[in-house]
């Protein structure tokens, strides 16, 4: 499943007259809904129980004559909202010094009322966090810089 075809699907959605779109595919699992729950007071009480891994790397090429950058990035898939936590409350889910598994959950991307878990392709040791929560993200904006274990 490519980018285009779900943001051809988030569009669909929006104008379609359902509340809820549940779809797996491989590793990836979408779930679409219109609306708040009631009664959800942060940011994580709308999260999918399962996380999709959606992280993308930016390795820094290197060439002669240059200085290799420390890590890689994992950037932004889309455009959101990122958080850093589950609640506001709550402690950061990664920060610089944090070794992280694959599969863990760095943040959490908010677009289009759905929170979306950002989760890592890889064990790595978070560097760097390049957002704050509540900052809006663009896509391709990095978000971390991260060390492969």
């Amino acid at each position: 499943m490519n980018e285009q075809f779900i943001f051809t699907l988030i569009e669909k959605f929006g104008s379609a007259n359902i509340d809820e779109l549940d779809l797996h595919e491989g590793n990836l699992h979408l779930i679409l809904r219109k609306g708040t729950p009631a009664g959800s007071t942060s940011a994580a009480d709308n999260v999918p129980a399962a996380g999709c891994p959606a992280s993308v790397i930016d390795e820094q090429p290197v060439t002669p004559n240059s200085t290799p950058s420390i890590g890689e990035k994992i950037i932004s898939p889309i455009v959101a909202t990122y958080y850093s936590a589950p609640g506001p409350d709550a402690p950061a889910f990664v920060k610089p010094g944090s070794k992280v598994k694959a599969g863990q959950t760095l943040c959490i991307l908010e677009a289009m009322k759905m929170m979306n878990h950002l989760e890592a392709e890889f064990d790595c040791e978070i560097i760097e966090t390049h957002a704050a929560s509540g900052d809006f993200v663009e896509y391709g904006q990095a978000l971390f810089t991260v060390k492969r274990l």
